[in-house]
């Protein structure tokens, strides 16, 4: 009788558990949501791959036009941030910069319909219009910020089509996209997911964490599908000997983290300055920024201009460095930023950092250029941006050789310390309170 009543037991308990399951995977709210983030992960990767074909396509052909005839390369930055600065002002308000601190604002803004405005798709339309623009007049600029708010909201368009509401759920909308365009931009879900828990929000939300995991991976492989197995910087399976990897180490880490943080204080403060101005004559300062490209671009015979994706992979395949071009190229990047243009700094940072990564190795002929570029990669982007791991995962899948997972990561985290020594508030925090500030103003 016992034995008997103990499977009638087990029998009612293994029916409760399969109707909570049934419940629990196959409700009508968690199909909706299921199809909403992963309908709109595939659609971020097909926009990504679009977009990076387009950026590149205007990278390549401004180098094309350097090469044939310079003069007119050179007129392009004053003259097209001008007018894109105008378009942005006019059509495209909220596009500017990089779009990560808008995102980053986003999830602090209370007004919903503040954040339908900064997370539209006519802005993410003109972020990818404007930035492929910026690139082909030359400027030293990135698609991978401004891909990540194409991707947030994208994303975030999807609630008037899934019908969801809440703040929660509107977090996580943006906790996604902003995950998933860092994914399809670099070829790396794991540094998607990486970037949203250390710059855009320190956890997800345990009830849609599993199902923002898989629409981060979604996004990473359709652009895998539709551009193939990218890396814009190139590969190297370069190592150190442990002998030189320490002071390798070191430097790269307190010198490039100091002066990522430099580079980020100076957008910061520059932004704070030149606000008004920007609010009274964004046109002029646009045409000013672009004098300022133009002279680094001719001071460094064209290698500021642009991504600097190919100076990079020049580099890292055995390229002569020049001593003056991370520095020149800094300051193309500063510029540019400051010029008030959607574009991001994620691949111009990682372009500085190889520069100085093959100073460094002018001072180290007997360790292997490779190997201490891409340590100089690491360390001053983790210096600029300070989200070491995010960092250390993107510049690892430059690297085959599992040996340099240790100094790449170390690297990482010294630059992340001594970035905070110059810079204590991280650019992107910095950014997204004063863009936070303007619209409450």
């Amino acid at each position: 009788m016992n034995c008997a009543t103990t499977v009638l037991e087990l029998r009612a308990m293994y029916r409760h558990h399969l109707k909570r399951a049934k419940r629990h995977y196959f409700s009508p709210r968690k199909l909706r949501l299921r199809i909403a983030f992963w309908g709109g992960a595939l659609m971020i990767g097909v926009t990504a791959a679009a977009f990076a074909m387009l950026s590149s396509f205007s990278d390549k052909h401004f180098y094309q036009l350097y090469t044939n005839q310079p003069w007119i390369a050179y007129a392009l930055p004053p003259f097209g941030l001008a007018l894109i600065a105008w378009l942005t002002r006019n059509f495209f308000n909220g596009s500017e910069g990089s779009g990560i601190p808008q995102a980053i604002a986003a999830l602090e803004m209370r007004q919903q319909s503040l954040v339908d405005k900064v997370l539209s798709l006519k802005v993410a339309g003109g972020k990818i219009v404007l930035t492929s623009l910026g690139l082909l007049c030359g400027a030293s600029i990135g698609r991978e910020g401004p891909t990540v708010h194409i991707a947030t909201s994208i994303m975030y368009s999807l609630r008037h089509v899934a019908l969801f509401r809440g703040r929660d759920m509107t977090r996580s909308l943006i906790l996604a996209g902003g995950a998933a365009g860092i994914a399809a931009a670099f070829n790396t879900p794991l540094a998607g997911i990486m970037f949203a828990i250390e710059e855009m929000g320190r956890t997800f939300d345990k009830r849609t964490s599993g199902t923002l995991v898989v629409s981060v991976v979604l996004a990473g492989l359709v652009a895998l599908v539709i551009l193939g197995d990218y890396t814009y910087f190139g590969k190297s399976s370069a190592t150190l000997p442990l002998s030189s990897a320490w002071l390798a180490v070191l430097i790269c880490g307190v010198g490039g983290g100091l002066l990522g943080g430099l580079f980020s204080t100076s957008l910061v403060q520059g932004m704070r300055l030149l606000t008004p101005l920007a609010t009274r004559h964004p046109v002029s300062l646009a045409f000013v920024c672009g004098l300022l490209i133009a002279l680094f671009g001719f001071s460094s015979d064209g290698q500021t201009f642009g991504t600097g994706y190919e100076a990079a992979r020049q580099l890292i395949d055995g390229g002569q460095p020049s001593l003056a071009f991370p520095f020149l190229k800094m300051l193309a990047t500063t510029a540019s930023y400051l010029s008030g243009i959607p574009g991001g700094i994620f691949a111009p940072s990682l372009s500085v950092g190889a520069g100085l990564g093959a100073n460094l190795a002018l001072l180290m002929p007997d360790s292997p250029a490779p190997a201490l570029i891409i340590l100089g990669m690491v360390g001053y982007f983790s210096g600029v941006v300070q989200t070491p791991i995010t960092a250390f995962i993107i510049v690892m899948e430059m690297n085959a050789d599992p040996s340099m997972l240790f100094p790449l990561m170390t690297t990482a985290l010294i630059a992340k310390g001594a970035s905070h020594l110059v810079c204590p508030v991280p650019i992107y925090e910095a950014l997204a309170q004063a863009y936070l500030a303007k619209t409450r103003a």
